[in-house]
């Protein structure tokens, strides 16, 4: 995104006046404080995971084990909702039932814990089995606060897959909220010869190559319904929106990308109908709208300087906030999905890469409100309140931050960070805390959540 502005020369001309005009405007609306919504603030719930009791004598049932109870606790710490209980303050005991354990052990000093999640894992005939349960350490003679049964095939990839199954449930449990323990990341990554579309699980792990085009492909952006990853490719016709079947393992139509000019970062309706995107095929870039078979092609905006980077209202699907350069340097705005009722959201520097939060409340983008000769800033991640244009700044001094996502459950982040000419993926929760680097090849960027 950065690139592409900066590759306008139109824009150069008009930047010190603007310069001099966002200094005044921002002063004017800057808030330094404005509350997420994402329920971040409320008091945690502090909860230990034991570590899961071995059952029978499968010599893959110790290796499934360490790798449940890893992924269990990270989990549970990641979520944002939980004070976790560190293990070397939990009692020793590895309990496989409610009926094993001494819950007054777990509820006193330094535990201290209220919920306790415990279990047992086996392995038979190949299959992996896990019973988990969820116990009020508080309360004694309650019953358990959740009971579950799990099975699949015995495998890594399994025993990590059912522990964040186990995670989610109890998330949901306890904080009503669905989890994202299950959720992926699609993202680009240079680590081959060429730039390609790869995912990976929401916690890094698992990171596998999903296109081998052998061209350069950005902006990946997975459907609601999870079966199609949208995304620009470089070909024989130019820049293009192009669109991969993860059903079918394989690239499948999208007539409506390739129609002329470049054709840019793509974007879903939450209802998985339509895909907004960015195109020159009429001259200047501005945003375009089709069906998600790339028929029923429609213009939504026709003024002058560059119109990219849209983004959907996924809670109602009538609106869509994009960047545009119509005034110089590149600003945030919203309008009505019929390209009707245009709102200027930033009021200054260089605002760019907006993404929308599931509950239609919040827009984040990456901003440097202090761009310019003379003026250095940094390029970092805000999260701003829509009604009220109030603004909460969630990165400080860490290189360059770009490409914010918003998780399904609307309390994380996940983004790319630049430094030293390395570029990572990296989650952090809403309100800018809790920040942890996923990739570490060097190579990876913009980054897109799932919505489930």
């Amino acid at each position: 995104m950065t690139a592409l502005f900066r590759n306008l020369p139109r824009l150069l001309a008009a930047m010190v006046i603007l310069l001099a005009l966002s200094s005044q405007t921002t002063a004017m609306h800057a808030q330094d404080w404005v509350r997420t919504g994402s329920g971040l603030s409320n008091q945690r719930i502090r909860i230990a995971a034991a570590d899961f009791k071995p059952v029978g004598n499968d010599p893959q049932t110790p290796e499934f084990k360490t790798i449940f109870d890893a992924t269990l606790f990270s989990d549970l710490s990641n979520a944002g909702v939980f004070d976790m209980v560190s293990k070397s303050m939990a009692p020793t005991a590895t309990p496989g039932s409610p009926q094993e354990i001494s819950l007054p052990q777990w509820a006193a000093d330094p535990a201290n814990a209220s919920m306790v999640a415990l279990g047992a894992l086996s392995v038979t005939n190949g299959r992996l089995s896990v019973s988990g349960w969820v116990l009020d350490a508080k309360n004694a003679g309650s019953p358990p606060v959740l009971g579950k049964q799990y099975g699949d095939g015995a495998s890594q990839d399994n025993a990590r897959a059912i522990a964040h199954r186990f995670a989610d449930d109890i998330i949901a449990r306890l904080s009503g909220m669905n989890g994202i323990a299950e959720t992926k990341i699609y993202f680009v990554s240079a680590r081959t010869s060429t730039k390609e579309i790869w995912a990976m699980d929401y916690d890094g792990q698992n990171q596998h190559i999903v296109t081998k085009l052998g061209s350069t492909s950005l902006s990946p952006r997975i459907s609601p319904d999870n079966t199609r990853v949208a995304f620009s490719s470089i070909g024989k016709e130019g820049w293009a929106i192009r669109m991969y079947s993860l059903e079918l393992g394989r690239m499948v139509a999208f007539p409506g990308g390739a129609a002329g000019g470049s054709n840019f970062s793509p974007a879903w309706s939450g209802d998985g109908s339509k895909i907004a995107f960015s195109s020159s095929r009429s001259g200047d870039p501005e945003i375009w709208v089709a069906d998600s078979t790339g028929g029923n092609l429609h213009k939504l905006t026709s003024f002058h300087g560059p119109d990219v980077a849209p983004t959907w209202n996924p809670k109602t699907n009538s609106q869509i906030a994009w960047v545009s350069g119509r005034t110089g340097l590149p600003q945030i705005y919203t309008m009505d999905a019929d390209g009707a009722n245009i709102q200027r959201m930033t009021d200054g520097g260089y605002a760019i890469s907006p993404s929308w939060s599931p509950s239609g409340q919040f827009l984040s983008f990456s901003w440097n409100r202090k761009y310019g000769p003379g003026a250095p800033g940094g390029q970092d991640i805000y999260v701003m309140d829509i009604a009220s244009k109030r603004w909460l700044q969630l990165t400080h001094d860490a290189g360059s931050n770009d490409y914010p996502s918003w998780s399904p459950d609307g309390r994380h982040l996940i983004f790319e960070r630049a430094i030293g000419g390395r570029t990572e993926i990296w989650t952090m929760l809403a309100d800018g805390t809790e920040q942890h680097q996923l990739t570490h090849s060097g190579k990876d960027f913009m980054p897109n959540w799932s919505w489930k």
